[in-house]
């Protein structure tokens, strides 16, 4: 963000009954905290049209084209608000061009997206060369989360309460992927086979070429270290990041998930 600029539209959430920017007025540490407090008092809330109109002036005054990348809008109502954002800047901004790209992907992987468009624009390239290199990333980003727990995945919306609940029971812990949708992959019993399990999956995607990763966790900073320097032995990284799950998203996954998105270089 400070290095290129980037402009950030923050999603809303509820927690201990009052409303907190995501990564504005709380990081996501102390929001996992509240959550662990008071899980049922969590509630997510997407941007408004309003919110994604004040982003678009504040980097009008730096720039007179501007790409919106959102949170897949299978996942949430972000794009739809951007575009009526959009929209609405015709009048108030007629001088600024504004494209709104939908990731189709959540997590550190749309970071990925945003930093391709970013370094593009960095090198001098117009606004079609910068969206097709964010939807160059966007085609080939994968996004594999394990999750601690099945306890909260009611929330997805992807399966009933009583299934996690009962899941939960018997310590199922399912492998999670993100492309437009959540999609179930799989389950394990174990961390220790999540984990191994995670690995596989991104050696069947990437193989032997050089890869792009980041590894993100919700609250569980020993275990996100620990794949990282997993993934850093044994992959050929051309650049390795560490972040933190958006709470929005732990919201539905638990504290404890750990996960990894990555994409190949050419």
């Amino acid at each position: 963000m400070e290095q290129y600029d980037i402009e950030i539209i923050p999603i809303n959430f509820y927690a201990g009954g009052k409303l907190w920017r995501d990564w504005v007025d709380i990081t996501p540490t102390k929001a996992y905290e509240l959550f662990l407090k008071d899980p049922d008092s969590f509630k997510s809330s997407a941007a408004s049209p309003d919110d994604c109109l004040q982003a678009f002036r504040n980097a009008s005054k730096r720039a007179q084209n501007i790409l919106c990348i959102t949170v897949s809008a299978g996942l949430s109502m972000m794009y739809e608000a951007a575009s009526k954002a959009k929209e609405l800047a015709k009048t108030e901004l007629p001088q600024t061009i504004i494209e709104v790209l939908d990731s189709r992907t959540a997590t550190p992987s749309e970071g990925m997206v945003a930093l391709a468009a970013a370094r593009a624009a960095t090198e001098g390239k117009d606004m079609a060369e910068v969206l097709n290199a964010a939807e160059e990333i966007r085609d080939k980003v994968n996004t594999i989360v394990f999750l601690d727990t099945i306890r909260h995945a009611y929330r997805s919306g992807r399966i009933p309460k009583i299934a996690s609940q009962i899941g939960s029971a018997l310590n199922i812990r399912p492998i999670l992927t993100i492309s437009g949708l959540v999609h179930f992959s799989g389950v394990i019993r174990s961390r220790k086979q999540g984990i191994e399990r995670l690995l596989q999956m991104m050696r069947d995607k990437v193989g032997n070429n050089p890869v792009h990763v980041a590894v993100t966790h919700a609250y569980a900073l020993d275990e996100a270290e620990k794949l990282k320097e997993r993934i850093a032995s044994e992959f050929n990284c051309v650049e390795l990041w560490l972040s933190e799950f958006s709470p929005v998203m732990g919201y539905a996954c638990g504290t404890g998930t750990v996960g990894a998105a990555f994409y190949p270089e050419d």
